[in-house]
């Protein structure tokens, strides 16, 4: 993995900074600089560390033990829900669950921890929701967990902004898991950093068939720890996290937030429920009922929908009102 290049410093006014500080202030957010007690000691120890962090939420979060899980945005229902089981287990277990609030495995991720622990890092600036449909997320991460930015207030993210992101995530990390990572996946990118680091990585097997599976199963032939459960996680990582202090919890955060935000059933036109559905099958089936869940359409559309692609021979029925990708 190529290094990041290193820009030209900018000195700016006095009057800026004052500027800067004053919307910080408006907004509930701090700078957390290098060598002050909250900066992750982890993050720390990296040679190209972010000087300045930005930080919306819990500052305690970033001292305690962290694990980041990543995956594919476009993730399947089993993969979404295994994410989450993960993030949950590791919350109970006093560890905070870092990741990169994009769509898919991250989003579950997230609000798998968020009642005991999570911290988004994201690619732009701190006040910049992206993407936009994970902005419920944000504002519970924001309250309930941690938003942290390496950029500047007002930064809109683009491509080059995501892999010095991903360095940041294993960076402040003590391991990283991947759930579900095409070959040529922004996961492995956080993945490589955090061998260059010196971090832990894990990965969940995925079925061959699945191309979201191939990175991740790449990973295991290369000596990843093979993931199944939050136990496996927290037994490699046993040595690091002995004596570690418990996790702070929020008294008011009380449930795990569901992978997509409680709405009435959506309405959708059928070539957008039909697309909505495949991506979220693969080849391990998975049952209606958590479609209809993530999906946020009613049970009665899904029926059709999954009718009209076993007509099609594009799905396959299982015993226990289970269905899966062909």
């Amino acid at each position: 993995m190529p290094r990041l290049g290193r820009r030209d410093v900018a000195v700016h006014s006095r009057a800026a900074a004052e500027r800067e500080l004053a919307v910080l202030t408006r907004l509930g957010a701090q700078l957390v600089c290098w060598g002050e007690p909250h900066y992750p000691e982890t993050l720390a120890a990296i040679e190209d560390a972010p000087p300045v962090l930005t930080l919306l939420g819990r500052d305690e979060l970033l001292t305690a033990p962290i694990v980041a899980i990543v995956g594919a945005r476009n993730a399947s229902a089993n993969g979404r829900r295994l994410a989450q089981e993960l993030a949950a287990g590791l919350g109970e277990a006093g560890v905070v669950v870092a990741s990169g609030m994009a769509r898919g495995i991250d989003a579950a991720a997230h609000g798998g921890a968020l009642a005991t622990g999570s911290i988004a890092v994201v690619a732009g600036g701190i006040d910049v929701v992206y993407p936009e449909e994970n902005r419920g997320l944000y504002q519970a991460l924001a309250r309930d967990g941690a938003v942290v930015a390496e950029l500047p207030l007002g930064i809109e993210p683009q491509a080059r902004h995501f892999p010095r992101r991903n360095r940041i995530i294993s960076g402040m990390a003590l391991g990283v898991v991947v759930v579900e990572a095409a070959a040529k996946s922004g996961s492995l990118i956080t993945a490589r950093f955090a061998l260059e680091q010196g971090r832990e990585v894990f990965a969940v097997p995925g079925s061959p068939l699945d191309p979201r599976s191939r990175g991740a199963n790449d990973l295991l032939r290369n000596g990843a720890t093979l993931t199944e459960t939050a136990a496996d996680i927290l037994t490699q990582l046993g040595p690091l996290l002995h004596g570690a202090a418990p996790t702070p919890r929020r008294a008011a955060a009380q449930h795990v937030l569901p992978l997509a935000p409680a709405a009435a059933p959506a309405r959708i036109d059928d070539d957008s429920g039909l697309d909505m559905i495949l991506e979220k099958l693969n080849p391990t089936p998975v049952a209606v009922d958590e479609l209809v869940r993530q999906c946020q359409l009613s049970a009665a559309a899904v029926a059709t929908l999954l009718l009209e692609l076993e007509l099609a021979g594009r799905i396959e029925r299982h015993p226990g009102n289970l269905v899966s990708r062909r």
